[in-house]
């Protein structure tokens, strides 16, 4: 094994051109912690926004990545070679992550898992199929129900169409981007909701998964049926409601709640019946697109224009 990596390191708050490849000391393994070789990295939006400099417990230089697959290189915890999936517990903020050929993990973090599936398609499941179904469970979503997502274009949105779609809930799903609505309508979702203005539902849902955060959260509140229930699961419009009352805004009867992905962090169960599900083709993952280590700087600019329809990976 070489003793020296590429690596895309942040070297400061900024746009996607502080992204620098580098070359890098392979970490040392020391105990509690295996070293992974990467085969491929999910790209998040909580990255763009730590590269932006709104992380403010990030120290940078930093090697960005909240999650990644591959397999083990070096470890006490588990035989070399082992394919295993690594999501959260501050991967890439308070430790290097995995936008890099080696990344050292924690142990707890590491979920082993036997797979048929494409490395780029296993890296686009840890985190957004993760967070989906926590979110869905959350949510406690049956066959039979009517679940509106909102933000169904992000990769978690479609992630939870493809899921919920599996367990028999019809799903509208909104977008400001028609063009756009192939990729949803791919992912199992009946109704394509432009989010122009006030929204036209089919229906009034049982549910409602609100990706967009602050700026939907009270609308979800007034559409979902009274005694349903909202989950926020996702930040695109930011992590703050101003002038929140929460007498005068949940409706009676009516549940508000939240899912955060590092709940799911180390679940090796919960991911292997996803990738069993994938793999059987209940589930249908989008990858949007992949870029190579070298390309992290136009694979963030991507991003940030919100160009994507679905998950985009980068492969070492």
């Amino acid at each position: 094994m070489s003793t020296t990596m590429r690596a895309a390191v942040c070297v400061g708050a900024g746009g996607p051109e502080v992204l620098e490849v580098r070359d890098l000391p392979v970490p040392a393994v020391r105990e509690g912690w295996t070293l992974v070789r990467v085969k491929g990295a999910g790209l998040n939006r909580s990255e763009l926004r730590t590269r932006q400099g709104h992380s403010p417990d990030v120290r940078f230089p930093r090697v960005l990545g909240i999650e990644c697959v591959g397999v083990v290189a070096e470890s006490a915890a588990l035989p070399a070679g082992t394919t295993v999936a690594a999501v959260m517990g501050e991967m890439g903020r308070e430790f290097d992550g995995g936008y890099a050929e080696y990344a050292l993990l924690p142990d707890a973090l590491l979920m082993p898992i036997e797979t048929t599936l494409s490395w780029e398609v296993l890296a686009a499941l840890p985190e957004t199929y993760l967070t989906a179904q926590g979110a869905l469970d959350t949510l406690g979503i049956e066959p039979g129900t009517r679940l509106l997502i909102r933000g169904g274009t992000s990769s978690v949105g479609l992630a939870a169409a493809s899921i919920a779609a599996g367990h028999g809930v019809e799903i509208a799903s909104t977008t400001r981007r028609a063009d756009k609505a192939d990729a949803m309508t791919a992912a199992g979702v009946s109704h394509v909701l432009i989010d122009d203005g006030p929204l036209d539902l089919p229906w009034e849902p049982d549910f409602v998964l609100d990706l967009v955060g602050a700026r939907t959260a009270v609308d979800s509140l007034r559409l979902v049926r009274r005694g349903g229930t909202v989950c926020v699961a996702g930040s695109l419009s930011g992590w703050s409601i101003a002038d929140f009352q929460p007498v005068a805004m949940i409706p009676s009867g009516t549940r508000l709640t939240a899912f955060h992905s590092k709940d799911m962090a180390g679940r090796a169960d919960v991911l292997q019946r996803i990738v069993a599900e994938v793999e059987s083709g209940v589930y249908r993952p989008h990858v949007d697109r992949v870029f190579g280590l070298a390309e992290i700087v136009a694979a963030h600019r991507y991003m940030e224009e919100d160009r994507a329809s679905g998950k985009l990976v980068v492969v070492p």
